[in-house]
């Protein structure tokens, strides 16, 4: 068993100005994608130029920031407003949805895609192994801030957690796992699938299955928001429901990919 160290969230205070790690997590995970994204342009067959890089980015925290929240109000936070009706901007204390998210990202990619003259899937192609390192710092911005935790368990690695009660749960730490899983794991296989030329939706495709399997089996062992709670019986929680979409609409893009083997428009081609 493991002791919950009870971070502090802020993580750096100048004067009245309060950094909160969960915030750092949003700048560590565009930065990253920034930098995935440069290395990705600079290779002698891509058709992307790193300003375009740059725009996907900027298009992007848009996105996510709006959409995120947006999202997390209208799928899960339910009665925030009731109890704080200022709640909705203060994203430095947790709230934000994945899928809302990236609802938020395909609008700002289809902005981005029409202002430079690319075709939407070869921006979601470029864009699908970019994020999720940033999914694996967001889910440790939820471990540091204590929230989103997992079922009572007894297996070693689960952590000591004080309720609200005085009473201490040994619950499972489903923040981490997810920052594994749909962080790490996720993109090594994207980046992956991704270092080769591959067809049209095919990178989407595998983006869109990758997340949508990992977050559907962490779910079994994470405890649905208190408002919202169990869907069906008690196993099919909100983020599954949003995420069996995500799984069809990627198996499907896959299907499609390597029936039309259509090449990618991200990558100059013999003659072009």
């Amino acid at each position: 068993m493991l002791t919950f160290p009870a971070f502090d969230p802020v993580a750096l205070e100048l004067g009245p100005l309060k950094v909160r790690w969960y915030g750092l997590m949003y700048v560590v995970a565009f930065l990253a994608a920034w930098w995935l994204g440069r290395r990705r342009a600079a290779q002698p067959h891509s058709t992307w130029t790193p300003a375009q890089v740059d725009d996907l980015i900027f298009y992007s925290v848009f996105g996510v920031i709006l959409g995120g929240r947006i999202g997390w109000l209208l799928f899960y936070g339910h009665g925030a407003m009731e109890h704080d009706p200022g709640y909705w901007y203060k994203i430095w204390q947790g709230g934000m949805s994945f899928h809302g998210g990236l609802i938020g990202v395909l609008i700002a990619l289809a902005v981005l895609a029409r202002v430079h003259g690319k075709k939407l899937v070869d921006v979601f192609d470029f864009a699908a192994p970019l994020p999720a390192i940033g999914f694996g710092a967001g889910r440790i911005g939820n471990f540091v801030n204590g929230e989103l935790w997992g079922k009572p368990t007894d297996v070693p690695w689960g952590f000591a957690v004080p309720q609200a009660d005085g009473t201490v749960q040994v619950l499972h730490a489903s923040q981490l796992y997810q920052a594994l899983l749909e962080g790490l794991a996720l993109f090594l296989i994207v980046w992956w699938f991704t270092s080769q030329p591959r067809p049209r939706w095919a990178a989407s495709g595998v983006f869109l299955v990758g997340y949508a399997t990992f977050r559907i089996a962490v779910e079994f062992i994470r405890v649905p928001d208190r408002d919202i709670g169990y869907l069906a019986g008690d196993w099919l929680t909100m983020g599954q429901l949003l995420s069996l979409p995500m799984l069809g609409a990627g198996l499907v893009m896959l299907v499609y990919a390597y029936t039309r083997r259509e090449p990618s428009g991200n990558c100059r081609h013999a003659g072009a």
